[in-house]
This record gives structure tokens, C-alpha cells and sequence, in this order.
């Protein structure tokens, strides 16, 4: 019985069938997770040669899903490159704080391309092979819409001017890059065939630049957001 859970034992984790070897590419497919673990700075309006902070004015986004592909190298047996690229997934941004009675704020769409340098434990024939990777990400943001309370300009009422400040209004997302951290595993079923499952952190942040367009004049309103996403992703790969 011994000599069978030994050979059962081997039989999972080693193959020379299963290898992940210097030279290999491999392709995954999958589903994305993002779960922003997010922060927002003061919310500041420069109105009439005047900057104002609004106090207790703030903003969460909502997770979000996408389909994502990844491309990887084997330079050696346990060093690997990997592109990643995804449908920019669609993150809604909702008010809280003074800004809570607004709802849904807007929404935006995320591009974020990245490289990884990962590093593989086990040997080359191995079917289970745990990675660590580091790397960092360049993102920007499209389709910036506002809803119907931000794009009038209504979160601009105050006491002191009124309405006067309100009027059609646009958002725009600066770019920025990320740093990022992963680790994951790779479960190799046959030659080709594979499965992988991997967590990633991403250090981003991102500023709002909202411009009203008002009876006395421009006004511009700005907030500094901390995404910081928790990224989980799980995919099937073939390797070439």
C-alpha cells in the first residue's frame, strides 16, 4: 500500500508529459474579477478665482467583471514573461458622504494592459506549479459618463452661490501607472491542457476632473480616487 501512495503521489506531480519548459508559450482565457479596495481624497471646486473644499464629499466604486487573455514566454524553465489584456471591464462610481444623496455618480471604462516577470517553483515536469510574479501596469480610462445629477451640475448648490455654479458638466480619468503583485498556481492536465488560478494587487490611483460649464464662468472640481484593485483570475491555457 505504501509503494502504491507513492507512485499515486509521483504520478500527480511529476510527468515529463506536463512540462512548462525554457521556450514554451502559453496562452490562457478566463474570467477577471476587480475588487476595488477604494478611498477618496477631499473634493476640491476652484469657482470664481476661488478653491474650495467640500467637506465630507466622497466616492466608492463598485467591482467589476471582465473576459481577459494572457500571454506567456518561458525564457528558462522556472523564469516566464506574461502579457496580460482584457475587455476594459465598466466600473460605476457611487457618491458618499454629502454626495451620497446622488447615487450612482458615473461610470468608466478601464484599460489596463500589463507585464509580469514571474518566477515558477517546482521542476520543469512538474504537473502543479506554484509562481510569484511582479510587474506593473499603464491605465487609462474611456466612455466617462455622468449621470443626470452630475452632468447638470447639481452637486455644486450651495448656500453661498446658490445655483449660479451649476451647468452642463463633464468628467475626464487621468492615466497613470501601476505597480503590481501576483501570485498563483498552474495545474497542468495533459500536454497542452491547463488550468491556473492567480491573485494580484495593484497599487492605482486616479484624479476626476469634473468641468461645469456655469452662468459665471468655468468651474472645475477635482478628487483624487484610490482604486488599489484586488485582482483574481481564472483561466484555461494551451501551451504551444
Amino acid at each position: 500500500m505504501k509503494q502504491i501512495a507513492c507512485a499515486a503521489a509521483a504520478a500527480l506531480c511529476v510527468t515529463g508529459a506536463h512540462a512548462q519548459a525554457a521556450g514554451d508559450v502559453v496562452v490562457n482565457a478566463g474570467w477577471m474579477h476587480f475588487a476595488p479596495q477604494d478611498s477618496s481624497g477631499p473634493f476640491k471646486i476652484n469657482a470664481r478665482g476661488q478653491t474650495m473644499t467640500q467637506p465630507g464629499a466622497g466616492a466608492s466604486v463598485s467591482d467589476a467583471d471582465t473576459f481577459a487573455i494572457t500571454t506567456t514566454y518561458f525564457a528558462t524553465d522556472h523564469i516566464a514573461a506574461e502579457a496580460i489584456m482584457g475587455v476594459p471591464p465598466k466600473f460605476n462610481l457611487y457618491g458618499t458622504g454629502t454626495l451620497a444623496p446622488f447615487g450612482k455618480l458615473g461610470s468608466a471604462r478601464e484599460w489596463s494592459p500589463t507585464l509580469l516577470l514571474k518566477y515558477y517553483f517546482g521542476s520543469a515536469q512538474s504537473r502543479f506549479r506554484p509562481y510569484v510574479a511582479a510587474g506593473g501596469s499603464y491605465v487609462w480610462f474611456s466612455d466617462e459618463k455622468l449621470t443626470s445629477g452630475m452632468g447638470s451640475g447639481a452637486f455644486l448648490y450651495s448656500p453661498q452661490f446658490g445655483r449660479a455654479l451649476e451647468g452642463p458638466t463633464n468628467v475626464k480619468i487621468s492615466s497613470s501607472f501601476a505597480p503590481v503583485a501576483n501570485a498563483g498556481f498552474t495545474y497542468n492536465f495533459s500536454q497542452h491542457w491547463s488550468a491556473s488560478f492567480s491573485v494580484s494587487y495593484m497599487w492605482l490611483s486616479a484624479r476626476a476632473r469634473i468641468e461645469t460649464q456655469s452662468a459665471v464662468g468655468t468651474v472645475r472640481s477635482e478628487s483624487k480616487i484610490k482604486l488599489d484593485p484586488v485582482v483574481t483570475f481564472l483561466s484555461v491555457g494551451y501551451r504551444f
